[in-house]
Parts: C-alpha cells; structure tokens; sequence
C-alpha cells in the first residue's frame, strides 16, 4: 500500500479487476483509484468528469428522482481545483477529484436541506456536516445532493413530493431507501461512491436491492455535527459504493474522530488494515431459525456464501438471539418515538399521507412502553456483548433483507400517490434493525441476482455482517 499525501486517508490500492476502462461498457463501475490513476496520467482531467457527469444528468430523464439539488458552479469550482492540483503533482489525497454525492440528511454549505420532503431544515447560518466536510478537505468533487424518502421514514423511496428513483437494474422495482438517491447513482456508475444515513437499514437496504456494498458504521463513531440527527440514538451516517476498496477509504475518510463531539472525539483514528494472522481464529454465528425467515433464493444464496467462507478457514457455529421479533418492534417504537420528538407536530400536516400516518402514531407513544423498549434494548445488547466476549472475532451473519427487492406494485399510482405497507416495511428490515438498536457496525456484501417476474433484469441480493 502506496503512502498518501495525507496519512490520515491512505491511497488504498484498488484490486486489478475493478480497474475498467472506459471502452468497456455502460455498466461498468469505475473505482476510486480509477480516477486517481487516470488524473496522474493526464488520460482525463477532473474538469473532464464534471463536464461529462453534468451532460449526462442533465440529458436523462432516468435521473429524475435521483438527485435533489446539484450545484454545478460549487462542483466545477472545486473539479477545476482538483486539475490544478493534479497538474502541480500535488494530489490532496487518494479521493481527490472523485465525484461523490451525498444525502439529503446533511447539512452542506450553499445548498438547501429538505430530507425529501417539502419542507425547509436548512441550517440557519450555513455550514456543513463533519464528515462531509471531511470528504471536501480530501478533495472529493461533491455532486449535489441525492434525493431519499421522505424524513426517511420507509425502506423504498418512494417519494411523491421529490421523485422517487428506480432501481438501475429493473425499472419495476424500488431502489430501497431511504438512501435510495445514492444507491441509484453509485449503481448506474455516475460515482464509485455516495454518502448515506442508517437509522434502519436506510445504507444496506438500498446497498442490497442496488448491488453495493453499504456500511453502517459503530453508533458514534462518524461524526455529523452540527447536523441534528433525525433518530438520535439509531442513525448514523455511512459510505455505499461498487467495490469494498472503496467502502474502505470512504469509512476512514468520514470517521475521522471529532475532537469537538464528546462520542466521536473518544475513537482513535481508523488503523491501516493488517492481515489476520493465520492463527487467528475466524468465527461465523448464524442463528439458524432467524435467519431461515427468508426466501428461498435468498437462503440459498447465503448458505453457499457461507460455505464459501468455510472452505477458506472460517469456523461456522450456531448461535441464539432472543426476543428478535419483540425487538424489531421496540425499534420501531423507537425510532418513530425519536423522529416524532424531532418534528414541530404543526409541520406533520405539510407531510405526505404514509408519514402524517407514521408521525401521528410517533407522537402517541406512551412514555413507559419507550422506557420497556429502552430495557429490551439493553437486554440484547447485553446479549451480544456476550457472544462477542464468548466467540472473540464473532461475525454474525444473515440475509441483508428476507425479500428479493420491492416491486412498485401500483404502477405509476404509487409513484403519483406514495405508499403505506407497514407488513412489507417490518418485513424488509427483518435483519437490518438490530445493528441500529445496539449499536453494532453491520455491511452489506452483494452476493447474486435473482430472477423476477416484473419487468426486465435480475434483483440484486445482499449478505449481511455485523461484527463487535
């Protein structure tokens, strides 16, 4: 591994095989270290990219929905400012002059703040969100700002008041959300990688239905300050992108420790990866009648992953989660309870209908059942805690999401109107909730596509780990 000019954001090297050339067709997914290599090599130009990105977006129809604001004289400002300094041989960094979106969640100076929805957060006073000003001081080009459910309140994106993107590898089926404007953008190939928030699933989620890698990071440690977070104690903020080595240097970038944020400020800087040491013992937990609660092609799928994985070493044991679907439920009451306190109830009016429904339920919750939610919480941590300290190395894995993609089964109605299918909604986060309610670090790893029925192309399907 290369030395960067910056040792906190390390030029991570790339595997030969995520190099595409340009030749090669639409689908291809060019990494971080693609653009790199071509800035030093004078091949095309930061500038070039933003030339040709804004063309692109501009022309299509296809990205209506995808992104919420893009302001192309920031982006060309610092696009010409990432060629100058390629041309002095000065890179900032090893994400200087890649093109990078960013959700609707954070704050970022100039542009407005809406969180898919019609109304205004904009930050009085401007300013922009740490970890994303992390990404700016590095370098990256930072194409807008992507669209996402509204509030991100629901795991499809659909999203009536904003546009609602669909998925690049099957137009009848949802992106997932609500980081569903990333995910789309990071999977047509526009960028190696975008930013997301994950306070249920909204980074994996999408990172599954779109073929990514998506990371929720340990709770705390990304700062977001100034930024209020909608789901205090759920969401937290996190990179989706093509490639793993990507994911990598996006994580290290974006948790960067915030000497001003109590949480943040106690976490070292991210370490240079090491290999394990062959000794080593590599533990995979799979709680059996969990993780069976899937479709079929989704279970199969995962158990030859996991087969995979055992024949290079690792030991595969059964383990026990209880109160799991108690749990998914005090979650939910949760994270509405938490998104409720943080909008005026005058605001839920100017809503969409599913979220003036999930807002006013939200602001109904008894203050002892958040207080037996919060102790079931501690249980499950406590739990784990457990099988970490038992099982050192423990990675506990399961399907990303139970369902092979979310088909938009209304048509162009549901896109008109929005949907309300809270049966699907639980059942999509089946996995994913229990990462935010305790905390854990937890990555969705694409591993297939399967065939459906609706519209052309395969629905990508997703792995997840979540580790101590």
């Amino acid at each position: 591994m290369s030395k960067a000019a910056d040792d906190n954001i390390p030029n991570v090297e790339i595997p030969a095989e995520r190099n595409f050339s340009h030749e090669e067709s639409s689908d291809s997914h060019y990494s971080a270290q693609y653009y790199t290599s071509a800035y030093k090599s004078g091949r095309f130009t930061p500038t070039a990219v933003a030339t040709g990105l804004k063309d692109q977006i501009s022309r299509n129809g296809e990205y209506r929905g995808v992104f919420f604001q893009i302001r192309w004289d920031e982006v060309f400002a610092a696009a010409d400012a990432s060629t100058k300094r390629y041309q002095a041989g000065k890179p900032l960094s090893a994400l200087d002059g890649v093109p990078v979106t960013v959700k609707d969640e954070v704050d970022l100076d100039g542009y407005q703040k809406c969180l898919g929805s019609s109304l205004d957060f904009t930050r009085k006073g401007g300013g922009t969100t740490w970890c994303i000003q992390k990404r700016i001081e590095a370098g990256a080009i930072i194409i807008g700002k992507s669209n996402m459910h509204e509030l991100g309140l629901d795991t499809t994106n659909n999203n009536p008041v904003r546009g609602t993107p669909r998925n690049p590898h099957n137009s009848n089926y949802y992106t997932g959300g609500s980081s569903g404007g990333s995910a789309c953008a990071v999977s047509r190939g526009l960028m190696p990688m975008a930013h997301g928030v994950d306070g249920g699933g909204s980074i994996r989620l999408p990172a599954a239905y779109c073929g990514l890698y998506g990371l929720k990071p340990t709770h705390g440690r990304v700062s977001i300050l100034p930024t209020p977070s909608v789901a205090f104690s759920n969401g937290v903020m996190g990179p989706l992108a093509s490639c793993m080595a990507d994911i990598e240097l996006a994580y290290r970038i974006l948790a960067t420790p915030d000497h001003s944020n109590p949480v943040s400020s106690l976490f070292a800087p991210p370490s240079v990866p090491v290999a394990v040491a062959s000794s080593q013992k590599r533990v995979i937990g799979v709680c059996r009648p969990w993780f069976a609660c899937s479709e079929e092609p989704i279970v199969t799928a995962c158990n030859a992953t996991i087969e995979h994985y055992a024949s290079l070493g690792y030991e595969t044991i059964d383990i026990d989660i209880p109160y799991l679907h108690e749990g998914q439920l005090a979650h939910a009451m949760t994270i509405l309870a938490e998104s409720s306190a943080g909008l005026p109830i005058h605001q839920i009016p100017h809503l969409s209908p599913a979220n003036k429904i999930l807002l006013s339920v939200g602001w109904q919750t008894p203050g002892a059942d958040l207080l037996l939610a919060q102790k079931l919480r501690n249980l499950l941590m406590q739990h784990l805690a457990y099988l970490f300290h038992e099982h050192p190395g423990l990675l506990i894995i399961t399907p990303t999401t139970p369902n092979v993609g979310w088909r938009i089964s209304g048509g162009e109605g549901d896109l008109k109107y929005g949907v309300s299918d809270a049966n699907m909604s639980l059942k999509s986060m089946r996995y994913v909730w229990l990462a935010n309610f305790t905390g854990c670090p937890a990555l969705n790893i694409p591993i297939g596509a399967v065939e459906v029925g609706a519209g052309e192309g395969k629905i990508p399907i997703g792995l997840m780990v979540m580790a101590e």
